[in-house]
């Protein structure tokens, strides 16, 4: 490849990190992994039984958590985090935070709130969208609701194998 290609494709304008600094990218991997958590592994854990070693914290208002939100979510919006997490949360649980989807930052400023805090926290890429886009039964006001699986996130008869 020419430094011109390089140069001109936005794609690789800045250069993926050389192999002297794989240890810097492996440090910036794990850390991702450390602070997100996505919608498929989230619904693999609930759905194994038992105590799958989390909470689920819904950070969105109570008409969006009466839309729809995840089974067994803590709903505790952002705004109210500074009154009532300790009432709710144990800090020696791990949090997962999400809000409505990824044009969404709620549960980042959630997470940001319960990690100055002292808990643990993860945010869950994808949010409520990607949880109903993927096709996992959530609860309404009115009740259990489900969507057919959305070809375009996630695979319709099997596993997603990454």
């Amino acid at each position: 490849m020419t430094t011109t290609q390089l140069t001109t494709n936005s794609v690789l304008r800045v250069p993926p990190a050389s192999p002297a600094a794989a240890a810097a990218a492996a440090a910036y991997f794990a850390a991702s992994l450390a602070f997100h958590a996505d919608v498929s592994d989230v619904a693999s854990a609930l759905a194994a039984g038992g105590d799958p070693g989390f909470v689920v914290v819904d950070s969105r208002s109570t008409a969006s958590w009466d839309q729809g939100h995840v089974p067994g979510a803590i709903h505790l919006p952002t705004a109210l985090i500074p009154e009532q997490a300790e009432q709710l949360l144990d800090k020696s649980v791990p949090v997962v935070t999400y809000c409505w989807g990824p044009g969404c930052n709620g549960a980042t400023r959630s997470a940001l709130a319960l990690a100055e805090r002292g808990y643990q926290v993860k945010e869950m890429l994808g949010g409520f969208e990607y949880w109903a886009r993927e096709g996992f039964a959530y609860e309404t006001w009115e009740g259990e609701a489900k969507r057919e699986a959305d070809p375009l996130t996630a695979p319709i008869d099997a596993a997603c194998g990454c």
